[in-house]
């Protein structure tokens, strides 16, 4: 599984061939002091988004909650909420790149986080049918196994460069006063880490499709072997890894058969350490390769975030005259877009 040749066809991200919309945490409750904002938006970040508003209401940008930050590139959903006595200017509010199409009411204002996932809306284009075959097949195996949650090139910045900024803090060569800035950089490292180590794991992964005697000669335990060689999923499960109930759920670890049959049926998925404080880490065989990655990193929280996701494909569709390929999936909040496209073109950009 994703060993496949790089495939030729174009994308271009913008409000044409890229659409999200995001899924709410939880319904609202049609009444409350927060005004719940449905926000169409093109070639916007988030950010710029909201200074627009906060400077039409001439109220702070803190005032202005919502759940997580969506692309520029491209045509987005999302909510937003202000203090409900700003309905009557809001609704007088007016951008050719803005627009809201929904209002509703909450109890709370809106925080980072609060969203269950993302529909997306891709349009591929220049795809021969030769190649419109491979992407069927390809999304027939992401539908049964899942994908790697990567993280995307948007959380490296615009060069790709931020987790190289972010070590040069945490080595003490860098200084940066900007608190914001300061902990963007380290999370960019910390994204970084994480993606070698889900690469290393991918390839081990690989590497147990050996025979048993040929992996006892590389010097894999016989107990470890066995484990392995039992489990279905292509991506291996290992004892010690820290395991979450999927999409979201408790952590608790792998110390049994039993639950490597509950990721095949998607029903827990591995994590992956984001280095730092009060983070969990996994033990035994899982802990030699994590701790590889597991970067000294005593002001900062560490975390662990989902490492294997499964996609629910709404629809695919291949246009012969047109060559486009388009797809309409669902990813849990966190995951990329951009990383499913990038996997179906060229696997080998993240696994080397």
């Amino acid at each position: 599984m994703f060993n496949h040749a790089p495939l030729e066809f174009y994308f271009n991200k913008n409000s044409d061939n890229f659409f999200v919309e995001e899924i709410p945490l939880y319904p609202f409750a049609h009444t409350g002091e927060w005004l719940m904002l449905k926000v169409r938006k093109k070639d916007t970040t988030t950010p710029e988004m909201v200074k627009k508003i906060s400077d039409y209401l001439k109220i702070s940008p803190t005032q202005i909650g919502y759940a997580g930050l969506k692309d520029k590139d491209g045509l987005t959903l999302q909510w937003i909420s202000i203090p409900r006595k700003y309905r009557s200017e809001i609704n007088k509010f007016s951008d050719k790149k803005i627009k809201i199409v929904e209002q509703d009411l909450h109890r709370n204002k809106l925080k980072i986080g609060h969203l269950k996932a993302n529909k997306f809306f891709v349009r591929l284009k220049k795809v021969t049918p030769t190649t419109a075959k491979i992407l069927f097949s390809l999304i027939k195996q992401i539908k049964k196994y899942g994908m790697p949650n990567f993280f995307g090139d948007q959380r490296f910045g615009k060069y790709g460069n931020n987790f190289e900024e972010g070590k040069k803090i945490l080595d003490g060569e860098k200084f940066v006063k900007n608190k914001k800035l300061n902990k963007l950089l380290i999370s960019a490292y910390q994204a970084k880490l994480f993606n070698d180590w889900l690469a290393e794991r991918i390839k081990l992964s690989k590497i147990f499709e050996l025979k048993e005697n040929e992996l006892k000669s590389l010097g894999y335990d016989e107990d470890l072997i066995k484990f392995v060689k039992r489990q279905t999923h292509p991506f291996k499960l290992l004892p010690g890894d820290v395991m979450s109930h999927y999409p979201l759920g408790k952590l608790f670890y792998l110390e049994n058969f039993e639950d490597t049959e509950r990721f095949l049926k998607k029903e827990i998925s591995p994590t992956g350490l984001l280095p730092g404080k009060k983070a969990i880490r996994a033990k035994d065989f899982a802990r030699k390769i994590e701790e590889k990655y597991d970067e000294l990193i005593v002001d900062v929280d560490g975390d662990r975030r989902i490492a294997w996701v499964f996609p629910e494909f709404l629809d695919t569709n291949y246009n012969k005259d047109k060559a486009w390929f388009e797809m309409s999936f669902i990813l849990p909040k966190g995951s990329y877009a951009t990383v499913l496209i990038d996997l179906l073109k060229n696997p080998k950009k993240f696994l080397g």
